[in-house]
């Protein structure tokens, strides 16, 4: 149905429909950008949610629960989700409201190009309107005054005292309005017939047309309307898959969580390693009593007291120490051991179980770096070669820098790793002991008084934890007698290896005859794991563990910053 026919009339009330359609569209217009407006800070607040409950711990301090990690999971999921919720907002805001903003300046530039177009068309016909006005009262007013003039003329025409001259005078001026009359008639004619031409041009073919431009634009305002309302809709459909996808991991991360997973990392978390303490021992302190015994009563002395036979005393202060020691893993820790234990480069102040993972893991990280320093180094060397054949790529000994660099890395990383082995390899040690040394208890073999700790257990005295090493001899300078041959071999009784606290290049070979001492080719690199003290000799070892003296003379030390394990003699 066309508004040009049906409302030909109707240009005041189409022009405040197009006008209440354009509102229209802004309207819906403002309501998707608060709609996006929600959709922004719905996804904010999210995301900082899931800020907030995000862990902040380092990586090696993540918590490995299964409850903990399916929480992160879900977190993690929920930042998609609020990833999706953004680019919802994006897609209406370019799709949606966008195109509804610049489509709206469009049409409002349309609307009032018809609408001029419409008044211009109305001015001109309403200009037609009084031309033919202006025509008609002129030729209703030449009537009336010819009306009078004949009037006039009949009336001195049949007066008899009327003179001639009166009467032709009154006769001329009827003529006059007479023609004046059939002019203003003629003029009347035509602009009526010019003014019905423009009415009818007007009503059938400008306001039509422009009516017609008028319906197509608010037609296309409706589609258009259609489109976004869709668009709307689309925005949020297209996200709708990779939505179920985060709440199907959500719903993944609820049953991953493992009751029994949890309870294992819990053990393997804090489990010890020590052995539950045996029974207390009997502390007689009524041996220096002097009694007399009766048949009749029931001595507790030992058997070689009542003999008179002394036999060896118990320390009561150690036995209150060894009581202690065993008390607090089962009760409350002392302060020192709580939150005054240092935290040492051997994690020597962990239980044993937790300290051989600590080991552990450095170990593999040790490893890993070594293997990119070897890695780094056989592509060096590769390029060398690739060099020294094709002088013209680049200068090969421009790369030797980097490749000492290189092996002096390696070196310390295998010095770090052997430093650790040594260190897991005690604690292995250890824990492989406890079984034979309880089984021994078990079988009533006696005790020689001393250090005991419970199982590998912590003592209040630090120094016990560690080997009292012993007094060193000179080793034999050139020229001087062989000395014992067992005077060295003193130096490697200890049970756990010392640490390696440096590194040495051998300047010279020496051929190490004496006991002791260590054989060692030119250019050779070795560990350094117990400096000179004053005699001329530094202890070492080599890759294959090999220990033994070397001349100080005879090679280059470079020790290690911050090292740790260096003996120190009194």
């Amino acid at each position: 149905m066309s508004w040009g026919t049906e409302l030909w009339d109707q240009f005041e009330n189409l022009d405040k429909h197009t006008q209440w359609g354009i509102d229209f569209l802004e309207r819906y217009a403002k309501f998707v950008k608060e709609r996006l407006d929600i959709e922004q800070n719905y996804a904010k607040q999210l995301r900082n949610l899931v800020k907030k409950y995000c862990p902040k711990r380092a990586k090696d301090e993540e918590p490995r629960f299964t409850s903990c990690l399916s929480f992160n999971s879900v977190l993690n999921e929920l930042n998609d989700y609020a990833g999706q919720r953004e680019v919802v907002a994006e897609e209406m805001a370019h799709k949606v409201y966008g195109e509804l903003m610049r489509y709206s300046q469009d049409l409002k530039a349309e609307r009032k190009h018809h609408l001029q177009e419409g008044r211009k068309a109305q001015q001109h016909l309403d200009y037609c309107w009084k031309q033919m006005e202006n025509s008609k009262r002129k030729f209703e007013r030449e009537c009336r005054e010819a009306e009078k003039s004949q009037i006039n003329y009949d009336r001195l025409d049949n007066d008899i005292n009327a003179t001639k001259s009166e009467v032709e005078k009154a006769k001329a001026q009827f003529y006059l309005r007479n023609h004046m009359a059939d002019e203003s008639k003629n003029e009347y004619a035509a602009q009526l017939q010019n003014f019905n031409a423009e009415q009818w041009k007007h009503f059938n073919n400008a306001i039509p047309h422009i009516f017609k431009n008028l319906q197509d634009m608010d037609e296309r305002r409706t589609v258009k309307l259609g489109e976004t309302y869709r668009s709307f809709a689309e925005a949020e459909r297209r996200v709708i898959p990779i939505i179920s996808k985060c709440l199907e991991g959500m719903v993944s991360a609820a049953k991953a969580v493992d009751m029994r997973k949890d309870s294992i990392i819990v053990v393997e978390s804090f489990k010890s390693g020590f052995e539950p303490p045996g029974d207390f021992p009997f502390e007689d302190f009524s041996q220096n009593l002097s009694r007399a015994g009766s048949d009749g009563t029931i001595s507790n002395t030992p058997k070689g007291d009542r003999e008179g036979t002394p036999g060896p005393r118990s320390d009561p202060k150690h036995a209150m120490s060894r009581t202690k020691n065993k008390l607090w893993l089962f009760g409350k820790k002392p302060k020192w051991s709580v939150n005054m234990a240092p935290s040492l480069e051997d994690f020597s102040h962990l239980p044993p179980e937790q300290r051989r993972k600590k080991l552990t893991l450095r170990i593999d990280e040790l490893s890993k770096e070594l293997q990119k320093e070897m890695d780094q180094r056989d592509a060096l060397n590769k390029m060398k070669d690739v060099y020294e054949k094709n002088p013209q790529m680049g200068d090969p000994s421009s790369l030797q820098p980097k490749i000492s660099e290189t092996i002096c890395n390696m070196e310390k990383l295998r010095s770090e790793i052997h430093k650790n082995e040594t260190w897991l390899s005690e604690v292995e040690g250890k824990q492989s002991s406890r079984g034979d040394r309880r089984h021994s208890a078990d079988n009533h073999h006696p005790t020689p008084p001393g250090r005991e700790s419970p199982e590998g257990s912590y003592t209040d005295d630090t120094s016990q934890e560690h080997h009292t090493p012993h007094k060193r001899p000179s080793p034999p300078q050139p020229g001087q007698p062989n000395p014992d041959p067992h005077e060295f071999d003193d130096e490697f009784d200890d049970d756990d290896p010392l640490p390696v606290i440096g590194h040495c290049k051998a300047l010279y070979s020496f051929d190490g005859q004496n006991e002791g001492t260590l054989v060692m080719a030119e250019d050779e690199v070795l560990y350094i794991i117990e400096e000179d003290k004053g005699d001329g000799w530094t202890r070492a070892r080599k890759q294959s563990g090999e220990e033994g003296y070397v001349p100080t003379s005879y090679v280059e030390i470079t020790m290690e910053k911050n090292s740790k394990g260096a003996v120190t003699y009194i």
